[in-house]
């Protein structure tokens, strides 16, 4: 199959871990910042290619994973709530709250259902005008032109009905905060190669100059990984630090200006609290004055929720890249995908989930 099996190719795969080889001459750290590019690189053995200089750490790319808890919460207290039809992607169905998930909502008798798209939301609020409908809405980039669109065709059919619990994040200003961390590990990064099909790579640029971090915008097949991790390691090896375009297949510098248009006539920017990470200024979106009579957490009255993160769970340190997976105490034991503790083990894109799934138990200690 065309643009998939070719990056998936064995000759080239070893061809390019043999260039990775042959290039590296010292130790770097490298955060791939997607968790389907964490997943491939566990999935595929990539990891194992790779020589023993190269660790690889994973950052907070997967949209579950860095959603508070506090956001959580208050999807449960919506949810709870009588003649409501609370919408949201399947993975969020799973992620402890404080007392419960929402899949205990579903089973205690709550109309709690998982959809594809927010669009199907606004079709359901539509088909039952007698009843509430919130779509919980988180993702990067990559989803929030589809909640965009989702508010823009309620708004435009009247809807009243319909809402937004609204938990999107920026990526750049996450780098930046992992980058200016006094217990920074990250010499380089594999950028998100869907963020950056919809938001080009240009707040890039100033990143890698400001930090002097190499920035590979990088696919997620084997090939595209690996030809990620050669560019990077390049650049450390020649004291050079630019933004390189990997995914050029799918990625321009300026992404796709329509959907950058549709985010920007309903969403302003807005500081947001980032799991394991905290407040980042301008990290996150809100409803603008326009569409915010779509905000669920204003008009429920939930905005108030501010839940303290649990201790037990170091998916934080996971998500900063100072811990791996099976550097915390409870990973495999009283945290499982059955019974996670917090969302990097819940999510199908977290790093726990591709470490428990994958077997991968050496700790950084032995590395």
């Amino acid at each position: 199959m065309k643009y998939i099996d070719e990056f998936r190719d064995h000759e080239h795969v070893a061809v390019l871990a043999q260039a990775i080889k042959n290039t590296c001459t010292q130790p770097w750290t490298l955060m791939e910042l997607c968790g389907g590019q964490t997943h491939a690189i566990m999935k595929y053995g990539i990891d194992q290619l790779l020589p023993e200089q190269i660790n690889l750490v994973h950052g907070p790319g997967c949209p579950v994973c860095v959603t508070p808890l506090a956001a959580i919460d208050k999807a449960i207290a919506i949810a709870e709530l009588d003649n409501m039809i609370f919408c949201t992607f399947g993975d969020m169905l799973r992620v402890p709250g404080s007392a419960k998930d929402l899949m205990t909502v579903k089973a205690e008798g709550g109309d709690v259902r998982a959809v594809y798209s927010p669009l199907d939301a606004v079709i359901l609020a539509e088909q039952n005008l007698d009843k509430q409908v919130v779509f919980f809405a988180v993702g990067f980039e990559t989803t929030i032109p589809t909640t965009a669109m989702a508010a823009y065709q309620a708004k435009a059919r009247g809807l009243s009905n319909f809402k937004l619990l609204v938990s999107h994040v920026r990526v750049p200003p996450a780098m930046q905060a992992i980058l200016a961390s006094p217990e920074n590990r990250v010499q380089g990064f594999l950028a998100a190669g869907n963020v950056c099909v919809v938001m080009g790579y240009h707040e890039y640029l100033p990143i890698a100059e400001k930090y002097q971090v190499p920035i590979v915008v990088t696919g997620f097949e084997p090939v595209d990984i690996l030809q990620g991790i050669l560019h990077c390691v390049q650049q450390l090896e020649e004291n050079r630090t630019v933004v390189e375009n990997q995914y050029g297949r799918a990625v321009t510098q300026a992404g796709n200006v329509t959907a950058q248009a549709m985010i920007e006539r309903v969403f302003e920017v807005t500081t947001f609290a980032w799991r394991g990470l905290g407040e980042i200024e301008n990290s996150g979106f809100q409803l603008n004055l326009d569409y915010a009579e779509f905000d669920a957490a204003q008009h429920y009255q939930v905005a108030h929720i501010n839940t303290q993160e649990p201790k037990a769970c170091k998916s934080g340190e996971v998500l900063q890249g100072i811990l791996k997976p099976f550097d915390c105490l409870e990973f495999g034991k009283r945290c499982t995908p059955e019974n996670p503790l917090g969302t990097t083990m819940v999510s199908s894109e977290g790093a726990c989930a591709a470490y428990y799934a994958y077997r991968r138990q050496q700790s950084l200690s032995e590395e």
